[in-house]
């Protein structure tokens, strides 16, 4: 009987799965194998916040799995050679595997060819709606502006959501790491406890999630979505990296749901699609300029300390760096104006800033992580790169109450009001009492040390 085998990757989910259905296509036995690759867990990529998260996704795909007759097979070591030995074991006729863009997933793509020639099958799509590639400007290999990316990407053709598979069986005899001990690996990788905040992963959770999101709140998402406090957004970017959840299906899912406020979430997951193909065709770009300005970052220890622990004496920042820590989460437009405070009024390197977001971030990876970044630092992506993002203004701007501020720092608890996000302001006996830091640098003196880096006026 016919064999195939499934090697997941981040698309660990039975619902709108074309690797997997491709591989039932193909045989009436599949193995579905995940492989803890030996180079990521030595990199310092499996950082404490995704190695749980991974851990629970692979424990509830398996779970979905055994649900249909199968079962998911982990192995450890390189995904070429075990994909190929397990082919061999096996008779595996075909292996499939779902497209990436990083350099990581490229040289594994590579590895995988070299060592199964033909029985390699590479399908696109998976990850993103629109495949790297498939949507680019004449004469170009990517679009640099989101605009006109956006306008060739809601023409793009899409394919269609698939139903889970109502069976697959696994050929027999087919060994595997139990997944206690899968955990155990990929909590050593980590290094370290996970953010005591960090949501539960798999694609359970994310179908629930998705359902009670595209039911309801999504529908206010374009004038809720920059609230600092109102916690009006998806939270589904975790389950989105992981694949847990299908990007094709949230499209349209909310496509179908046609108010103003699925439009609006639809365009962020066109940005998502945005930065995957600008790294798919720039793969130096997660560590190097893509547009580089000249800058000469000013980096200062313990500015960037304070910056890493919340403690720069601007409360807006320290509230978006401490949820990041808590929750291996943060806020989006949080995420924007920390960014632009590390690199835009610190004039610190934002690869500095992108580290520790990687490091922290249950939904960090190369393409959304590193191209956001320079975004914001002005050497990516922005039309714009000179834009400095003034905290006090956002602050006042998305959390007008303080509410966001006063959940996240406790010690301003008792400040009431806009009053939170100048606590430099209250009287002298009153700040020592808060016990919270005095501003790193001058509230007055915002974007000063990037303009002057950058030759621009005062």
């Amino acid at each position: 009987m016919p064999v195939s085998i499934a090697l997941f990757t981040s698309d660990l989910r039975v619902h709108d799965q074309p690797v997997l259905r491709a591989a039932l296509d193909d045989a009436d036995r599949v193995v579905p194998l995940f492989v803890l690759d030996d180079a990521v867990l030595a990199s310092g990529f499996t950082a404490p916040n995704r190695a749980a998260f991974l851990a629970d996704s692979l424990e509830d795909l398996d779970a979905s799995l055994r649900d249909l007759g199968g079962r998911l097979v982990v192995r450890r070591g390189d995904p070429a050679r075990v994909a190929a030995e397990l082919a061999a074991e096996t008779g595996a006729d075909t292996v499939h595997v779902a497209s990436g863009v990083s350099r990581h997933a490229q040289r594994r793509e590579d590895r995988l060819r070299e060592a199964l020639g033909g029985r390699l099958r590479v399908h696109d799509a998976v990850v993103t709606v629109v495949a790297p590639g498939a949507a680019v400007p004449a004469g170009k290999d990517h679009f640099a502006v989101f605009t006109p990316y956006l306008r060739r990407w809601e023409a793009a053709a899409r394919r269609e959501v698939l139903d889970p598979p109502h069976r697959v069986a696994v050929p027999e005899g087919v060994r595997g790491e139990p997944l206690a001990d899968v955990r155990a690996a990929l909590a050593k990788a980590g290094g370290g406890e996970p953010s005591p905040g960090l949501p539960r992963g798999g694609e359970t959770e994310a179908r629930r999630r998705w359902d009670a999101w595209v039911s309801g709140p999504v529908a206010a998402y374009e004038d809720r979505r920059d609230e600092l406090a109102g916690d009006a957004t998806s939270r589904l970017s975790p389950y989105l990296h992981f694949g847990c959840l299908s990007a094709t299906e949230a499209v349209r899912g909310a496509g179908a749901e046609g108010s103003v406020g699925a439009e609006s979430f639809v365009r962020q997951l066109a940005w998502r699609d945005f930065h995957h193909q600008v790294l798919a065709a720039r793969p130096g770009a997660a560590s190097a300029d893509y547009r580089p300005r000249g800058d000469a970052w000013e980096a200062d220890a313990r500015e960037v300390a304070a910056w890493r622990e919340g403690r720069t004496g601007f409360p807006v920042v320290d509230a978006g760096m401490r949820q990041l820590a808590h929750e291996g989460w943060m806020h989006n437009r949080a995420r924007l104006l920390t960014a632009s405070f590390l690199t835009k009024t610190l004039y610190a390197d934002w690869r500095l800033g992108a580290a520790h977001f990687l490091h922290l971030l249950v939904d960090g990876d190369m393409a959304n992580n590193q191209l956001n970044w320079q975004w914001v630092a002005g050497t990516g992506t922005d039309t714009r790169p000179n834009r400095v993002l003034n905290p006090l203004v956002q602050a006042k701007r998305f959390d007008p109450r303080g509410d966001y501020v006063r959940r996240w720092v406790p010690e301003l608890a008792g400040v009431e009001g806009a009053a939170v996000h100048e606590p430099w302001r209250l009287p002298r006996s009153r700040r020592e009492q808060l016990g919270y830091p005095a501003p790193v640098v001058d509230p007055g003196a915002v974007g000063e040390r990037f303009r002057r880096g950058r030759g621009l006026e005062p």
